[in-house]
Parts: C-alpha cells; sequence; structure tokens
C-alpha cells in the first residue's frame, strides 16, 4: 500500500480520537483551561515512546515500516496536538491567564518528554 494513503488513512483515526478525547474532557473538566490537549500530548508522547521503541526493535521486518508509518507519522500524527498547545497557550496568555499560561506550557513539555522516556523505557524492557 502507498505511504502516503497509509498515513492518510492512521491520521483520521487519529484525528477523530483527539476530537473524541477534547469533547469528553470539555464535558468532564470544563472549557476553562485545555485539559484536553495536554491530556493528548502526554498520551501521545507516551505512546510515540512505546511505538518508537517497539518498531526499533523490529526494522527487518516487512511489515514494519508500513505499520510504523500508520502508527507513529498517522495516528499519533493526527492524535497530538503541538498546533493546538501553542494556540491554547498564547490564548490563555491573551485572556489575562498569564500564570495559567506558563504552569500549561511547563507542564505540557515537561509531562511530554517525561512520558516519552517512560514509554521507550519501557518499549525496551520488553525487547
Amino acid at each position: 500500500m502507498n505511504g502516503f494513503l497509509i498515513v492518510f488513512l492512521g491520521a483520521g483515526v487519529g484525528g477523530a480520537l483527539r476530537h473524541g478525547v477534547n469533547l469528553s474532557c470539555v464535558r468532564l473538566c470544563g472549557p476553562e483551561f485545555p485539559w484536553g490537549t495536554i491530556f493528548i500530548n502526554i498520551a501521545g508522547s507516551l505512546a510515540m515512546g512505546l511505538a518508537a521503541g517497539w518498531f526499533a526493535a523490529r526494522a527487518g521486518h516487512t511489515w514494519a515500516q508500513p505499520a510504523r508509518l500508520f502508527l507513529t507519522t498517522g495516528v499519533l500524527g493526527g492524535f497530538t496536538t503541538f498546533s493546538a498547545f501553542s494556540l491554547d497557550a498564547v490564548s490563555l496568555w491573551e485572556r489575562g491567564s498569564q500564570g495559567a499560561a506558563a504552569g500549561y506550557v511547563v507542564a505540557s513539555v515537561f509531562c511530554a518528554l517525561a512520558a516519552l522516556v517512560a514509554g521507550l523505557a519501557l518499549a525496551r524492557s520488553f525487547t
């Protein structure tokens, strides 16, 4: 299957998942803070670490490249929302919530990096 089609299909799945998580978070937590985006960035980074570690150990398999394209570039690329993160941070700042904006940026970046490291370590522990 064509790599672009594989990524396209995965991104559609990831985008739909992102939309569902955002709607759920607004329903559960309210619209005052971008809980959906921060959850998606952290969960997506953890999943990316797991997938990258897992696929790295299986690089020679014929199915690994199409599966990696579908999951990492497609699904996780469509699911994670760093551009939305940037907009949310600036929106908080512009609404006068500078402390919330700064906390949001620090927590998002630190937790996403930590989650990716944890995902890589976890994936490597299985190989």
